[in-house]
C-alpha cells in the first residue's frame, strides 16, 4: 500500500460508515450509491451522508444503499426509473456513468442532463508526454511527435477526454488500448512502450512522480470547471494550461465533443436529486451539501485524495457542457468508430 492509498484510507476511515451504524426505525432520508458497497463511490457516499446530516432540520439519519457495478450505470438507471422525486432520496454516482451515457453504451437508460445537482468531487486530468530534449511542452512539439503513442484503457473511459483533446488540436494519436488503471499505464511508459499517459482520477499529483522520473513532462490538464461555465487552471497544477489553451479546435464538432467529455472526466463523483423534485426539497439538500463542503472530515478526505469539492453551481455548469445535441453525440460516436474501431457496448 503506497502513501496515497494510506492517506485515503485513513481519511475516509475517520468517517464512520453509515452502513455499520444501527438505523432508526424510519430513516428520514436516503442516499442511493451507484456502485458496490465498500468501493470508491460507496466510501464517498458514506462520508458525504455523514457530513450532510447536520445540515437538515433535526439532523436526521441519511441511510446509504449501494447498488450496481463500479461504472455506476445500474445505479443511474435506477435513479431515472425508480427513485421517487419526493425529496427523500438523493443519489451519488461516479463520473464513469456520464462517460457511458456520452458514448452510447447500450445499458444506459438515463439522462444525466435532467438531474438536479447538489455537489460533486472534481479530480485532475493531466497529459504527460516524453518530449525531445529541450523541447517546449506546446502544440508544435506535440504535432512533431505525431502519431503520439498514448497509453489508454478504451474510449469508454476517462481517456475519452484526452483522445478528443488531441483530436481537437489536430494531433494524430496511436493509442495502445487495454491498459486499464494507472499502474498499467505507468509501467508501459517507464518501459518505453508508450510515449504519453493521461492520468485522471484521485491522487494524480502523486502518480505523476514516476512519470517525470522517467522523462515525462506534463503538457496540459483538463482544468477546473467554474460556475460561470469557464475553465480555470487545475488548483493542483496552477501553472499548467488547460487543453483548450494550447490552440484552437480544428473543427467546431470536436471542440464541443471534447468539452463534454472533459466535463465527465473531471467528476470523481456527483450527487444529484431526480428530476421533478420540488424546489423546497432541492433547497434543503443544497443547504446541507453546502455545509458538508466545509466539514473538516470531508475536507480532509478530499485533500488526501487530491479531490476538489464543488457546490451545485459548478456542477450545473459541467452538466450543461455535457448536454450535447443528439447529432453531435452521434457524430462523436461515429468519430470513435472510424478512428479507433470502437463500438458502444
Amino acid at each position: 500500500m503506497n502513501r496515497r492509498q494510506m492517506m485515503r484510507g485513513l481519511a475516509l476511515a475517520s468517517l464512520v460508515p453509515l452502513g455499520a451504524a444501527p438505523a432508526r426505525a424510519e430513516a428520514a432520508l436516503a442516499l442511493l450509491v451507484a456502485g458496490p458497497d465498500g468501493e470508491q463511490t460507496s466510501r464517498w457516499g458514506n462520508a458525504c451522508a455523514l457530513a450532510m446530516q447536520a445540515g437538515f432540520p433535526g439532523a436526521p439519519s441519511i441511510i446509504t444503499q449501494a447498488v450496481g457495478g463500479l461504472d455506476g450505470v445500474t445505479g443511474a438507471n435506477r435513479l431515472d426509473a425508480l427513485v421517487v422525486p419526493d425529496g427523500k432520496t438523493a443519489v451519488i454516482l461516479p463520473g464513469a456513468a456520464l462517460i457511458a451515457w456520452l458514448t452510447g453504451d447500450s445499458r444506459v437508460h438515463f439522462d444525466p442532463t435532467r438531474w438536479v445537482p447538489l455537489m460533486a468531487g472534481g479530480n485532475s486530468g493531466v497529459l504527460v508526454v516524453r518530449l525531445p530534449s529541450g523541447a517546449a511542452p506546446d502544440l508544435k512539439t506535440l504535432q512533431s511527435l505525431a502519431p503520439l503513442k498514448l497509453a489508454a484503457d478504451q474510449p469508454q473511459s476517462n481517456d475519452l477526454a484526452v483522445l478528443l483533446a488531441l483530436a481537437r488540436l489536430g494531433v494524430p494519436t496511436a493509442p495502445v488500448f487495454g491498459l486499464r488503471g494507472t499502474d498499467a499505464k505507468i509501467t508501459a511508459f517507464t518501459a518505453g512502450q508508450v510515449d504519453a499517459v493521461f492520468l485522471c482520477g484521485e491522487g494524480v499529483p502523486e502518480d505523476i512522480a514516476p512519470l517525470t522520473a522517467s522523462g515525462g513532462v506534463p503538457v496540459f490538464s483538463l482544468g477546473l470547471q467554474n460556475a460561470d461555465g469557464t475553465i480555470s487552471p487545475d488548483p493542483a497544477f496552477p501553472s499548467l494550461p488547460d487543453a483548450t489553451a494550447l490552440g484552437p479546435s480544428v473543427s467546431p464538432f470536436l471542440d464541443t465533443a471534447y468539452r463534454a467529455a472533459a466535463a465527465a472526466a473531471r467528476l470523481d463523483f456527483i450527487m444529484v436529486l431526480p428530476r421533478l423534485t420540488d424546489p423546497g426539497s432541492i433547497s434543503q439538500w443544497r443547504q446541507a451539501a453546502s455545509e458538508a463542503l466545509a466539514a473538516p472530515a470531508l475536507v480532509a478526505a478530499a485533500s488526501a485524495s487530491s479531490i476538489t469539492l464543488q457546490s451545485a453551481p459548478a456542477v450545473i455548469a459541467g452538466l450543461t457542457a455535457l448536454n450535447l445535441a443528439p447529432a453531435d453525440q452521434a457524430d462523436m460516436q461515429a468519430f470513435l468508430t472510424k478512428n479507433f474501431g470502437w463500438q458502444p457496448g
